[in-house]
């Protein structure tokens, strides 16, 4: 009993910090394809709500931190600009669980401004997508690991 909840919760601790940790230790503890990807769902979704309800409080630190200002025209906040105008929350939810962590994608969009409702939402819908692709993948491909 407890090497499954053991099993369980490291799946779903470290899909709070990196996605595709889910996936991957899932297929390596045994656990179902369902039973993992509703594991990582759950933990990108716990960093997601966390960060979301403190975005205010960190919006000020993120801003100070990655040095973002809109007195700046520097060709990076220009290409951030650009890239946040044609595609928003959704666009960077939907890349998070393969691009950014889920701790950096929730705070890219909380930091430019996205409302709470959208990024849980989005997120959401991301993780959902994500953990079944990633986990059908690997499920299917794990003779090739």
């Amino acid at each position: 009993m407890i090497e499954e909840l053991a099993k369980y919760f490291s799946v779903y601790f470290f899909s709070l910090f990196k996605f595709i940790a889910g996936p991957t230790l899932g297929i390596a503890t045994g656990l179902s394809m369902v039973e993992t990807a509703v594991l990582t769902i759950l933990g990108m979704m716990t960093s997601v709500v966390l960060l979301t309800l403190a975005g205010e409080k960190l919006r000020p630190w993120i801003l100070k931190k990655f040095k973002v200002s809109d007195k700046k025209f520097t060709k990076g906040n220009r290409r951030f600009v650009k890239i946040w105008k044609k595609y928003g929350v959704f666009g960077v939810s939907f890349l998070t669980p393969l691009i950014f962590t889920p701790i950096g994608g929730t705070l890219l969009v909380t930091a430019v401004g996205g409302s709470r409702s959208k990024i849980l939402t989005y997120m959401l819908i991301s993780a959902v997508f994500w953990s079944f692709v990633i986990s059908i993948f690997i499920y299917q491909f794990r003779d090739l690991i």
